[in-house]
């Protein structure tokens, strides 16, 4: 039986784009890693796009677990970039909650633009 319990911790769950101004994370998928293995944390691959590719500004994907400050991991202006990234709570097995959005960065005078934290629970 243990087995099925395996594949259930393994599955790839497809989740719908997450788009703001200038910036789209789509074709993306989640998996929440088992207790043991790349720390259980909240494992995500997708395609980042800068949408405005004319706009000069850069695009990144921020994800987070449970009581932990955002991880930014950026894309490249003017393209598309996969990324498979994993975020987890060192102190921990495993964690039970991630959050994740998608940023423009419209540098240091204006603030980024994101679009609101998708929330994803360990099953």
């Amino acid at each position: 039986m243990s087995g099925a319990g395996v594949a259930a911790a393994d599955a790839w769950h497809e989740a719908g784009p997450i788009t703001t101004t200038g910036a789209w994370f789509s074709d993306w998928s989640y998996t929440w890693e088992p207790r043991g293995r790349n720390h259980g944390g909240f494992h995500f691959k997708g395609s980042l796009i800068d949408r405005n590719a004319g706009d000069g500004h850069n695009v990144y994907v921020q994800a987070k677990v449970e009581g932990y400050s955002w991880n930014r991991f950026n894309g490249v202006q003017k393209k598309t970039v996969a990324l498979d990234k994993i975020v987890y709570d060192g102190a921990a097995q495993y964690t039970s909650t991630a959050d994740i959005r998608v940023c423009r960065d419209r540098g240091s005078l204006r603030p980024d633009n994101c679009s609101h934290p998708k929330s994803y629970k360990r099953s």
